[in-house]
């Protein structure tokens, strides 16, 4: 059996709420105060045995009017759904059978916990609030604090077992059955774990004591129980000739001290006090601590370790002790049945290498079933990109509401969620965790862009954007994640920039290549035209929380080629790596030359074949000015010597340092491209 699924209603941030779980691996991804420890606790509230589960004022969800509160006092519902699993013990479907809302070639069970004010107190609650209404100041916050002061402690938890409606409360006893180990954010691993005074680490030993007899198939279960008990009894035999020897030790100072005794009227009706004493196994467990133990021999306390290799160790613990709790030889009756781990976090103190081992060991006590069901909160993009797509659940905030997405519900092909699995490494997987996302098309747009937030006073970071690169026109592979028209996508607001990257074919039966955009629709007797269609896909106001982005259809082509149609004669864009630099260098010149003509930058332009084209191109256009055509002779120019990579980090380098001139004389003018631009603002509202 494994836990489906959740509903929580008033709970924090969850009004009403339902979120489907995996049988296995769960991974619980989210911006901060997504839900994600939320979602933890209250799932804790209805199976974990050790936790208290009063709530108070704060735990309720508080986005409510104030005739809801006045009608009715507020009420938290977490409903558990348990489902019939891949794995299934005979003990199973017993431990369930009482709370049991369906029973087929499947089951389903339900447990609700409620924490609710008796209906006892209702009139006294809703006579409390009548004397509030919208005219009183402060009117909500003044009805909340009525229900903590004066309400909040006649307030009642129950767990239901089966359909709510019939109040049936859920037998303690099969409650005790659910193992639900919880290893929160905020821990401290050496107080918990280090020494053998631990109950934790004394539960471990007692069970793993004589752990190879016990795991002995050959044996039957009596020559077991006779190995060991003999084994206990030479223990407590070798102990005693311990403290026999000790006692003789002691012997003559044990008079001395005990003359103190007899002298403050210590003794009296013939008592005298003694030392005497006797040791078991467990509590020599007492004497026995943690210690890490090098290749070199070198032995350490685990106190001297660092906090990441501790948390990895108390993990291992947490499950050896699940291990102990499930084992009915050893438990009887008392043994648990269904073992689930929750662990927020993990990342915390974990460098990537450790977290990917961290999945790994997570993975494999799943396998071998000593966990049934696996909770992992985490803010790592490491430890994303190393699970499945199956395996994560992500929560995100949208206008004041707490929303649920399911990566793996989202893709109309299979070869979609296969693209995006491995598109997903330790950078890339930053997309599920940001709050808007602006994608493009390669890295000199990756690098770039924040730059270019800047210099029009935007601030990616702090409007919490996360810049995707999906090396090339491969956008709507990651669009099927975060639809916000269809079910179960992360809908946070998406910006696409994407080239115009005009395409022409010769008729009839050409293949298409790339021309530049005074090429475009020039000849359609010989040519037909192209540009990339994606381009225009999701024009700005025609779907709800995803917008495109790029140059113009007719004038428009690459990024590059946009930063000189922008910056004709901006020489700071000229980099050590660009090539043509001195020709680029005498265009930029030429066009700031008052009365330079197009046929003067032409004339500049060396020989070559392309330069040639570019050449015969200009001159056929009549669709664009003389300035335009000026521009264009620079920009494609520049576009034909810039390599993409170095030039784009050299161009992050050139543009971010004149940037920290702004104010001063040193500064120079540049400006951001128009489609980029209103890219930038759009993603930055």
């Amino acid at each position: 059996m494994y836990i489906s699924k959740i509903s929580i209603n008033n709970f924090r941030n969850f009004k009403k709420k339902e979120i489907i779980f995996n049988d296995g691996v769960n991974v619980i991804i989210g911006h901060n105060n997504s839900g994600k420890t939320n979602l933890i606790k209250a799932l804790s509230l209805v199976i974990d045995n050790e936790r208290p589960k009063r709530l108070n004022s704060d735990d309720f969800n508080k986005n409510v009017t104030l005739d809801d509160l006045k009608a009715f006092p507020p009420k938290i519902s977490i409903s558990v759904t348990i489902t019939k699993g891949k794995e299934e013990t005979p003990d199973d479907l017993v431990t369930i059978s009482n709370w049991l809302t369906k029973l087929d070639s499947s089951y389903e069970a339900l447990l609700t916990y409620e924490f609710f004010l008796p209906e006892k107190k209702l009139k006294e609650y809703i006579n409390a609030l009548s004397e509030i209404t919208s005219e009183t100041p402060n009117a909500i916050e003044k009805a909340w604090k009525i229900l903590k002061h004066d309400f909040i402690r006649f307030y009642v938890y129950k767990i239901w077992g089966g359909v709510i409606t019939n109040q049936a409360t859920a037998d303690s006893e099969s409650l005790q059955k659910f193992d639900f180990q919880f290893l929160d954010a905020i821990r401290d691993v050496e107080r918990d774990m280090l020494t053998g005074r631990n109950t934790l680490l004394r539960e471990i030993f007692d069970f793993f004591m004589d752990y190879e007899i016990k795991i002995d198939e050959d044996k039957t279960p009596e020559e077991k129980h006779s190995e060991i008990k003999a084994k206990k009894e030479l223990f407590s035999a070798q102990a005693d000739v311990l403290i026999e020897d000790l006692s003789e030790r002691i012997k003559a100072g044990k008079q001395e001290i005990l003359s103190y005794a007899e002298k403050t009227g210590a003794s009296f009706n013939n008592a005298k006090p003694t030392f005497e004493g006797s040791i078991s196994e467990n509590e020599m467990y007492s004497v026995l601590k943690l210690i890490v133990e090098y290749e070199s021999g070198i032995k350490i306390p685990a106190t001297h370790n660092g906090l990441g290799y501790n948390n990895l160790i108390f993990m291992s613990l947490l499950l050896a002790k699940m291990q102990v709790n499930a084992d009915v030889d050893y438990l009887d009756n008392n043994a648990k049945v269904f073992t689930t781990l929750a662990i927020e976090e993990p990342e915390a103190h974990l460098h990537p290498a450790m977290q990917y081992k961290f999945l790994k060991f997570l993975n494999e006590n799943k396998k071998e079933k000593k966990v049934r069901q696996i909770f992992v909160t985490t803010h790592s993009t490491h430890i994303t990109s190393a699970v499945s797509l199956d395996e994560i659940i992500c929560l995100y905030n949208e206008d004041g509401e707490t929303l649920i997405g399911y990566p793996n519900k989202v893709f109309p092909a299979d070869k979609n969620k296969k693209y995006v699995q491995r598109f997903l490494d330790a950078t890339k997987s930053d997309m599920l965790f940001a709050q808007k996302i602006l994608f493009v098309e390669g890295m000199a747009e990756q690098l770039l862009m924040s730059i270019f937030a800047n210099y029009i006073n935007k601030s990616l970071e702090d409007n919490h954007v996360a810049v995707i690169n999906v090396g090339g026109r491969y956008f709507e592979h990651f669009l099927h994640l975060f639809d916000g028209s269809k079910e179960n996508t992360i809908a946070k607001q998406i910006v696409c920039i994407t080239d115009r990257d005009p395409e022409r074919k010769e008729k009839p039966n050409g293949s298409f290549k790339k021309c530049y955009p005074y090429e475009y629709n020039q000849n359609s007797t010989i040519f037909d035209y192209t540009t990339n269609p994606s381009a225009d896909s999701y024009v700005k106001g025609t779907h709800q929380n995803i917008t495109f982005f790029s140059p113009a259809i007719d004038k428009g082509k690459t990024l590059e080629y946009e930063l000189l149609m922008s910056n004709p004669s901006l020489k700071l864009l000229l980099t050590d790596s660009i090539s043509n630099k001195s020709e680029l260098e005498n265009l930029m010149t030429t066009f700031d030359t008052d009365g330079s003509t197009v046929d003067d930058l032409l004339n500049i332009l060396r020989d070559s074949d392309e330069n040639t084209r570019i050449n015969e191109s200009i001159n056929l256009n009549t669709d664009l000015s003389d300035e335009e055509k000026k521009k264009s002779i620079i920009a494609s120019r520049y576009l034909n010597s810039v390599g993409k990579g170095e030039n784009a980090l050299e161009l992050s380098y050139i543009l971010s340092n004149n940037l920290a001139k702004r104010g001063t004389v040193d500064f120079i003018e540049f400006n951001v491209p128009q489609y980029i631009k209103d890219a930038i603002e759009e993603i930055c509202q």
